[in-house]
């Protein structure tokens, strides 16, 4: 089984100023703020505290980079995650949200090293305005070496019809449980198999 064995906070950046050099290939964590992503990223690396989240819904504007070791049989792999500031509900003004997202664009547009976008959905509302525009948006930056991978989080908040119908509607998409820790192996093994398979 792909586990991950190794997982250490590396430092946070602004996508202007103190950036982080390119090399090793890199995982980009992308989702609205309280979509649970910072959860996610804990329950990915077995890590309780390593990613944190604001106390106010996207307040945070860093993005955060993290070493991981994966493990496949006795052979070890090293990668980086980002964490992306969360988009959406933060509150300030317009101009500066703007000032942000073009930072933020930016910087996913020509960061070299990202090889897989992970785009965190709120199971509980999968049709948002905000999410398909970031999936369109991925799409259309997307080079012929990336990856994007969808997950559905907080799946253990609908009931079994409508996961049934979420899992129906998003066919290649991953469904994951925080609380339940369901789904983490597989979002686990897809990010490994399309880096180092």
């Amino acid at each position: 089984m792909t586990r991950i064995v190794e997982a250490n906070f590396l430092t946070s950046c602004t996508s202007e100023e103190n950036m982080i050099s390119e090399g090793m290939s890199e995982v980009a964590f992308l989702g609205r703020s309280n979509v649970g992503k910072s959860s996610f990223i804990n329950l990915l690396t077995n890590k309780k505290n390593l990613a944190k989240s604001s106390g106010t819904p996207g307040k945070t504007r860093l993005i955060n980079f993290f070493d991981i070791v994966y493990k496949n049989e006795d052979e070890k792999f090293l990668t980086r995650f980002v964490d992306l500031p969360g988009f959406g509900y933060a509150k300030v003004s317009k101009s500066l949200q703007e000032q942000w997202s073009k930072s933020l664009n930016h910087f996913i547009v020509n960061r070299i090293s990202i090889r897989v976008f992970i785009h965190l959905i709120d199971a509980r509302h999968p049709n948002q305005k905000i999410d398909n525009d970031v999936r369109e948006f991925l799409k259309s930056i997307k080079r012929d070496d990336q990856k994007i991978i969808e997950i559905f989080t907080k799946t253990d908040k609908l009931n079994q019809k409508e996961l049934s119908r979420l899992k129906k509607d998003f066919k290649n998409c991953i469904f994951i449980s925080n609380l339940k820790k369901t789904g983490v192996n597989k979002a686990n093994e897809a990010i490994f198999g399309y880096l180092f398979n």
